[in-house]
């Protein structure tokens, strides 16, 4: 793989709590992709559910961002239970001119837990989002949960998150879907608490998005 793949791309990353943490997904993701040429500007929000990037709203376990070559600032967490006001994605494109959006989410909308999942719900949600972003005339990757484990408190399980990969894949266009599911088996990747992967599972994640954001970018590339 060439160290330039993505050289030419700004890209604007929008996660939800896989970004918050520093031995989590935020780190790993935003270095690798700047290591195949790309700049980068990654934020992330603990809790936050699409439409939270869209209408202004608050997050109380924590944010964290990222940008370039400058030092990742995580701010709060769970422990100080505070409220801190969302960012707006309209506001983010504008500050950073991203020629590539790309979001880590669905943990957050997959009601882990509840009888059913509230898929017309999910569904408005994502199109807020995609909607914002495709106003904008920019391409989008979209990437999906990864497998986690039942018993324990976030009751993430395999059937659950399954379904949840299944409706984004029909719900994210004209963002290009990456299914997580298919970069493992169900169990492969360690947890820390059946939601959280461990350290270094999130590198491995972190790797397999930048390679197939690279594809998408060869893709796109020959079209």
């Amino acid at each position: 793989m060439a160290a330039s793949a993505l050289a030419g791309l700004v890209i604007l990353v929008l996660g939800d709590s896989h970004m918050v943490q520093r031995d989590h997904l935020m780190i790993p993701l935003h270095d690798q992709l700047q290591a195949e040429g790309a700049v980068v500007h990654a934020y992330g929000m603990c809790g936050a559910q699409a439409a939270d990037w869209v209408t202004k709203s608050t997050v109380s376990c924590g944010l964290a961002e990222y940008h370039e070559k400058g030092p990742p600032i995580f701010v709060g967490g769970a422990s100080e239970n505070s409220a801190r006001p969302t960012w707006n994605v309209n506001e983010l494109i504008q500050k950073h001119q991203p020629n590539l959006v790309l979001i880590e989410m669905g943990d957050t909308m997959a009601g882990y837990g509840s009888p059913d999942m509230p898929k017309p719900w999910i569904y408005q949600q994502v199109r807020m989002l995609t909607g914002q972003i495709s106003a904008k005339r920019l391409p989008c990757v979209w990437v999906g949960p990864m497998w986690g484990h039942g018993g324990t408190s976030w009751h993430k399980d395999e059937s659950r998150t399954r379904e949840m990969s299944q409706l984004l894949s029909q719900s994210v266009a004209p963002c290009t879907y990456i299914d997580s599911t298919a970069m493992s088996k169900p169990g492969e990747w360690q947890t820390s608490d059946g939601y959280h992967l461990t350290p270094a599972y999130y590198a491995v994640w972190a790797k397999a998005i930048t390679n197939a954001v690279v594809r998408w970018r060869t893709q796109t590339a020959q079209r």
